[in-house]
């Protein structure tokens, strides 16, 4: 074996360095699983993690609050879709602050404002989908259905059914194989078309002496409908459902060295922030965890990063505090919290080797994103990626370098240029993913737990004594 050069770069295994790190990042993963099953949903995470965090001692933030303590912890709930958590340092707002943002939602499929129809005795919903997803993935995989419906009287339903062992679940049909000459002409990206994302949900009619009811299949899930929940047909229109994979959480391998789980992109960054930020105390600088909404439709809306609602916040603890907010801005530093796509072995073509980031290799800096020509990038500076490295490499986090795919193949993007925008240094860091916007992708444990070590050196920076 050659002698190891001391100036090339040299991105390894994470056991080479860190070797008795496994039982620590399988324990933490244990408590990742639990978290991953518990939230599927945007909805779902926010009430988990406000949860969590009450339970840490956050108490909600008043924006007409006299004054700001170091080692103080808020919440904000932003319409249940959103959340941040604070907690206060011994340094003034306008040495800035440590951001770290991760997003919580995920795609997914939604149903349609007129989703129920019938037809040749089967009962559907139709559905809309929800960010990047490839739409033959998702044909044949149990799904379970979420959400919110408002009721005529105002009032509201939460649902959450299909993920019990003993719930039924729900399904979206394919052709069989026997009889697909015609699809099989169809490109991929076609084999299954976004109307033909139909789920199935009911087969028999409903129980009468009039044998001439129109739809009795559909009527008869109506009428289940309104006897579990309490609903009708026309309050679809005031619902926010998704259907999401029932698939739970799993180890992979004979080693039990992966996660599988739907919603890794980006709730595998989500956690360990979250669960940096709860243990985050007495820190210098004030630590800002976000965990925002719509980042799959390019971060719209009020709940997602587009919109004023983390600034609005800062706006108010720097109106607390008499200082200007942008003074704040200036001096901060934002993790963008977000994955990047990890090296694929049987999809090699997809990837330019040395720019990629691997499993099981720690975690991955992304220095842009966007698409081509980095359009639509935050693109860091030299002088924030020196400054992260640093951080890395005096707490021995292990880390590498990630592009996603090659130049030409396609692109993606993050928060990461929207809070560029307030003149915040930000830089991507989150975990390498296999099998990203599937039903069930795959992640390393080791990258899993040094994204966490990662979040957690970045929160206390200069450190607890």
């Amino acid at each position: 074996m050659g002698k190891k050069s001391e100036y090339a770069s040299d991105y390894e295994h994470i056991l080479k360095s860190d070797k008795n790190c496994f039982d620590a990042a399988n324990k933490f993963c244990e408590g990742y699983k639990q978290f991953m099953d518990a939230s599927k949903t945007e909805r779902e995470c926010v009430n988990t993690i406000i949860e969590l965090a009450k339970k840490c001692g956050y108490k909600e933030f008043d924006k007409n609050a006299k004054s700001l303590n170091a080692g103080d912890k808020y919440y904000v709930n932003n319409r249940n879709k959103a959340a941040i958590l604070i907690t206060i340092g011994k340094e003034s707002l306008d040495k800035g602050v440590n951001f770290i943002i991760s997003h919580i939602d995920s795609p997914r499929l939604d149903l349609k404002p007129n989703p129920m129809y019938e037809s040749d005795d089967i009962a559907y919903f139709k559905t809309h989908y929800y960010g990047g997803i490839r739409k033959y993935q998702w044909p044949t995989v149990p799904l379970s259905m979420h959400g919110r419906i408002f009721k005529a009287d105002g009032s509201f339903v939460d649902i959450n059914f299909g993920e019990k062992d003993s719930e039924p679940k729900f399904v979206i049909t394919d052709l069989l194989p026997h009889l697909a000459e015609e699809q099989n002409k169809r490109t991929l990206r076609e084999g299954i078309k976004g109307e033909e994302l139909n789920i199935v949900i009911g087969s028999i009619p409903i129980s009468t002496e009039d044998d001439e009811v129109k739809n009795a299949v559909k009527e008869n899930v109506l009428k289940i409908l309104y006897d579990t929940y309490g609903i009708k047909e026309k309050d679809f229109a005031r619902a926010e459902i998704e259907f999401v994979p029932a698939n739970k959480a799993a180890d992979i391998g004979f080693d039990r060295s992966m996660v599988a789980a739907y919603g890794q992109d980006d709730k595998v960054c989500a956690y360990p922030a979250l669960m940096a930020e709860m243990e985050n105390r007495n820190p210098e600088k004030t630590s800002v965890a976000v965990f925002t909404d719509k980042e799959e439709i390019g971060s719209e809306g009020n709940t997602g990063m587009v919109s004023e609602y983390l600034f609005a916040t800062m706006e108010d603890l720097a109106d607390i505090v008499d200082i200007k907010v942008r003074d704040c801005y200036r001096n901060s530093i934002c993790l963008s919290s977000d994955v990047n796509s990890a090296y694929d072995p049987t999809f090699a073509d997809a990837f330019e080797k040395r720019n990629a980031s691997y499993i099981n290799r720690g975690v991955v800096l992304t220095k842009y994103t966007g698409h081509a020509g980095k359009s639509g990038s935050n693109d860091a500076s030299a002088e924030t990626m020196a400054k992260i490295i640093k951080l890395m490499d005096d707490q021995k986090v292990v880390w590498q370098i990630g592009e996603l795919g090659k130049v030409d193949i396609g692109g993606g993007g993050t928060i990461a240029k929207y809070v560029s925008q307030r003149n915040i240094d930000t830089i991507d860091l989150g975990v390498p993913v296999l099998s990203m916007h599937s039903p069930y992708e795959l992640t390393s444990k080791l990258d899993i737990y040094h994204t966490y070590l990662a979040y957690k050196a970045f929160l206390i920076n200069k450190g607890e004594k």
